[in-house]
């Protein structure tokens, strides 16, 4: 009741005296900074939403451009040849303005069309330069005369200091490539583990598309590249994502690690203060858009759009598609706690907790005694099951009452803290070497192994000298226990019991090279910036006192948690059936793979096409993730690591008749070939989402391709994605090897298949994340780790 009195700005009663104003003068303040707060938001948006207009332009240059207009047509110059006369005479009203007021108005007008051609022009020009992609074809040290007048001519265009938007209008669309091109490459492609019979089907299937159904299909097609910034993205995101009805945990989330060999601090409370705060600093820098633009090679900005739903955003279940429902601001997050929910305001009248108060708000959770109601500690399993289900008990249980508000609460936070009951680590042991002679960080306690806490898991040995405990932790950021993390939520910070901490994140709002720049970001606030106390605590002091955490409450009827129990079997299902490994390669690194003369990434993943067959007995088509961010409403393409030359390679490997000059001579040219392919798919020139957006348009025409059918229900058995690593100047792991995460995974796309997300984590280190499924009977992610291992090492041998 207390509460609800505070929440009123001034109350009156009627005596016979007349009527008594009794003003809350708190209330008063609160209404106006909250309101203050409101206009401020909104003239930044707008201030950033004319300066991203009129980019590469400035607001200011308007007036730069009136000044010299109007200074000509005093000094007797017509810098309009006419049209300001014609303006006077035929727009504007003489009569009734008078002939000076007419002048400087018609002058004014002209300066103004004037400066929005310059700034039409201007960005013209800027998106052809950043159409050119011929840079990314050209070798070190060979770079054409072309590339050189390109690049001098765009680092005028490029500013020192660009907002986070500021390039999105000038960043050119998406290219709709020939259908004849991608109908060749798609061959090419696939030529590799086909044998003659399959290949000559295949080719048959391609004729009669391309002289049937195909330049149809096209032309509806090349509409909507006309009439969209990105001719993809928003199919990708509709159908892909978020009309898959199974459960998006393991299936579509993925997860992010904590550094790999340091521990800030063991209290978990306070590292979920300066994480969650981290994490919060950068929301605003997105919100005032000072967060810069990631920048390709110092020249070339990479599109930001993913980044406005990285915060405050929900993915809403619905019986046919989902719905990506975004908040434009919280101020509030939700703590999942041993099965409870709590809503925790980190800014109260305008001015944001600092970590001490953070802390002893998470702390308030961890202590609170009380017990979940019946249901409630199973509640976010909903999340993890079918989607239908979920959408149904939606409909049903939480439209109304407390479970409405509740719900609300969750959806509009800005995102999710869980502090887990349980503690996760891993064993430096593999990551000595990497580590010898440096001079770690004054605050640095040392390994957990070191601590008196028992809480902390005992390390599993197995006969190849690892531990098992990074395919644990790993497992658990992935999954949980099924009924520990939101999964519809943008993500998951999990904090565990130890300090230790990792994320999950919902796939559909952003692609995992967001994600890692975020939570890079975070990490390098957390640890370099707010830093922690001797004792492990959060700096600074509680200058205020605060109302603890509001628990949410949840009626949950019979009915409902029959639902809740259903989805949590189907996630146990799930969790359990996945299998997991994550493999510290510390032979080399990226340092050897350089001196080799070729790329890290196509090293890496001839190394894994050697493992695969040797693993399988056969060739597969292989997916590897590439990102479309050099345009405009970009995200990712396919590259196809399985082609004729790295089949060829790998036959070579494995003959025993080959000498090493015709091993080494294979291994080159496949990997020449890969990098091609990447730089293609890179440049909107890939093959997957071409057919996967001529798909859409035979279904939407009601038209049946055996083509597209055959191409788009061909399983990825194996799948693999790089984790790019130090997005940020101010981490640098060659200074700070203490600094080095092991990146993060996501669950098999096949089921007789696997998931390979791999992070190359400076000179000397690369982490492979490998995820198969017990129950396929053909997959040991344990046993493809040792294959992916002994073929690195292998090819290695190669140039030795």
């Amino acid at each position: 009741m207390a509460e609800a009195h505070a929440a009123v700005a001034f109350q009156f009663t009627v005596t016979h005296e007349g009527i008594d104003f009794d003003i809350n003068h708190e209330a008063l303040k609160a209404v106006f900074e909250s309101g203050r707060r409101s206009w401020v938001k909104k003239f930044r948006r707008f201030q950033n939403g004319m300066v991203n207009t009129t980019y590469p332009a400035s607001p200011l240059s308007w007036l730069a451009v009136v000044t010299a207009v109007t200074a000509c047509s005093l000094a007797r110059l017509d810098p309009s040849m006419g049209m300001i006369d014609k303006l006077k005479e035929n727009v504007l009203p003489v009569n009734y303005l008078g002939p000076a007021p007419t002048i400087y108005l018609s002058t004014v007008i002209f300066a103004t069309l004037l400066w929005l051609g310059i700034i039409f022009t201007l960005r013209f020009i800027l998106k052809r330069l950043l159409s050119y992609k011929g840079f990314m074809y050209e070798g070190r040290g060979k770079i054409s005369l072309k590339t050189k007048i390109w690049g001098m001519l765009l680092r005028c265009f490029v500013t020192s200091k660009p907002r986070l938007f500021s390039y999105q209008n000038a960043l050119p669309n998406l290219p709709l490539p020939p259908l004849q091109d991608t109908m060749r490459r798609y061959l090419l492609s696939v030529r590799g583990f086909l044998n003659d019979e399959e290949f000559e089907r295949m080719e048959l299937l391609v004729k009669d598309f391309e002289v049937g159904l195909g330049p149809r299909l096209q032309r509806y097609l090349k509409l909507k590249w006309w009439w969209s910034t990105n001719y993809v993205s928003d199919w990708w995101e509709e159908y892909v994502y978020l009309r898959g009805r199974d459960p998006i945990m393991v299936n579509s989330n993925y997860y992010g690690m904590d550094s790999i060999a340091m521990a800030p601090t063991y209290i978990q409370a306070a590292r979920a203060a300066n994480f969650t705060l981290s994490l919060l600093r950068f929301r605003r820098e997105i919100e005032r858009e000072t967060l810069k633009p990631l920048i390709m090679q110092g020249m070339v900005p990479l599109c930001s759009y993913q980044y406005e739903r990285l915060f405050n955003t929900t993915r809403i279940p619905g019986l046919e598609s989902d719905t990506l429902v975004h908040h434009k601001d919280s101020k509030h997050i939700v703590v999942i706690c041993r099965g409870r929910f709590y809503k925790l305001v980190f800014q109260v009248n305008a001015t944001m907790l600092n970590p001490a108060e953070l802390q002893k708000q998470f702390q308030w959770i961890i202590d609170d005694p009380s017990e979940p109601v019946d249901g409630e500690e199973h509640l976010p399993a909903l999340t993890a099951g079918d989607r239908i289900p979920w959408a149904l008990a939606r409909q049903r249980f939480f439209t109304r009452g407390v479970n409405k508000i509740s719900l609300r609460a969750i959806e509009m936070a800005a995102f999710i803290v869980v502090l887990d009951d349980e503690a996760q680590d891993y064993d430096v042991e593999p990551l000595k070497g990497i580590l010898a002679n440096q001079k770690l960080p004054p605050w640095y306690k040392g390994r957990p192994q070191e601590s008196t806490d028992n809480q902390f898991p005992t390390p599993v040995k197995d006969n190849w000298n690892q531990n098992r405990m990074l395919d644990r932790f790993s497992h658990s950021l992935l999954a949980g226990n099924g009924h520990n993390r939101w999964f519809d939520k943008c993500f998951n910070l999990v904090i565990f019991k130890n300090g230790r901490m990792g994320v999950n994140a919902e796939h559909s709002l952003a692609d995992a090279p967001v994600m890692a720049h975020l939570f890079e970001y975070a990490f390098g606030e957390d640890i370099m910036d707010i830093g922690y106390n001797d004792d492990g605590s959060c700096k600074g002091e509680v200058k205020a006192t605060y109302a603890p955490p509001l628990r949410l409450k949840f009626e949950l009827s019979e009915e409902v948690t029959a639902v809740i129990e259903t989805s949590l079997q189907t996630a146990k299902k799930i969790s359990d059936d996945l299998d997991f490994h994550l493999l510290v390669h510390n032979q080399f690194g990226k340092g050897a793979m350089k001196k080799c003369k070729v790329s890290p990434d196509a090293f890496i993943q001839m190394g894994m096409q050697l493992a695969y067959f040797r693993d399988a007995g056969k060739f597969n088509l292989t997916y590897e993730a590439s990102m479309t961010r050099l345009f405009r409403d970009g995200r990712t393409e396919t590259v196809r690591p399985c082609t004729i030359s790295s089949c060829d390679f790998v036959r070579c490997m494995e003959d025993p008749s080959t000498t090493r000059e015709q091993r080494l001579a294979a291994f080159r040219k496949a990997c020449e070939t890969h990098v091609t392919g990447y730089r293609d798919a890179m440049c909107g020139m890939g093959i997957d989402r071409h057919l996967f957006c001529l798909y859409v348009v035979s279904k939407y025409l009601n038209e049946e391709s055996p083509f597209l059918q055959k191409v788009l229900s061909e399983p990825w058995r194996l799948s693999t994605s790089q984790t790019p690593h130090q997005q940020m100047n101010k981490l640098d792991i060659s200074k700070h090897p203490e600094f080095i995460s092991a990146g993060g995974g996501f669950g098999p796309v096949a089921h007789d298949g696997y998931g390979v997300s791999y992070i190359i984590a400076g000179e000397d280190v690369i982490f492979y994340h490998v995820s198969g499924n017990k129950s396929s009977g053909n997959t040991d992610s344990w046993r493809f780790a040792k294959g992916i291992a002994k073929a690195n090492n292998d090819i290695l041998a190669l140039f030795q």
